[in-house]
């Protein structure tokens, strides 16, 4: 039985994505060890984490600075026919690292593995319509959902949801493995993926 301090943050970590309450004990063993100078600007760091840092209203990214949007949706030079619809940040990065896209994106805030209404409405789907429908300079809408099992019933719905809009709706191309992640795809799978893209 670890004492009540050790288990409150054990207890904390394991509310973390994929993190178990072995992995959580690791880290609090692991900050145990660490000297107060590093233990004290970890927590700088994620007070300066819920300080600085804003979510853009038109993607929903991430960002800091004085802009009202973030890099991305603030740039002039970006396509403003081109929506990618990715299900996280880390998607949205690893799109952004091939160079080979200059769209803007929308950020889903993750995928369903069911179509039950509790489900979808964890997800942004109201301002995924609000977005499209009040943007008619946007042509193509680009589905870049991991291709797994929730990500095809993801892909499946918003397709359904989007058509009729009337936008034309494409996929990533084959170049990602069934089961795969977008975010530890190489540069050159995601620059095929998205040039062969249907």
């Amino acid at each position: 039985m670890y004492s009540p301090s050790i288990q409150k943050l054990i207890d904390l970590f394991s509310k973390f994505p994929t993190v178990g309450p072995r992995t959580a004990a690791r880290f609090v063993f692991y900050l145990m060890g660490l000297n107060k100078e590093e233990i004290e600007e970890l927590i700088k760091s994620i007070s300066d984490l819920k300080k600085n840092v804003k979510i853009c209203p038109f993607c929903f990214n991430s960002f800091e600075g004085e802009d009202k949007f973030c890099q991305v949706c603030s740039n002039p030079s970006r396509d403003k026919t081109l929506l990618c619809i990715v299900a996280n940040e880390t998607d949205l990065m690893a799109i952004e690292k091939t160079k080979k896209y200059n769209g803007r994106y929308f950020i889903l805030g993750g995928t369903v593995s069911t179509l039950k209404k509790a489900d979808i409405e964890k997800l942004r789907i109201k301002e995924l319509e609000e977005r499209v429908k009040n943007n008619p300079e946007i042509k193509e809408i680009i589905l870049a959902i991991n291709p797994t099992t929730e990500g095809e019933a993801t892909t499946l719905y918003l397709e359904r949801l989007l058509k009729p809009l009337n936008k034309k709706i494409t996929r990533l191309g084959r170049g990602l493995p069934v089961g795969g992640e977008l975010e530890y795809a190489d540069e050159e799978t995601l620059s095929s993926a998205l040039e062969a893209r249907k």
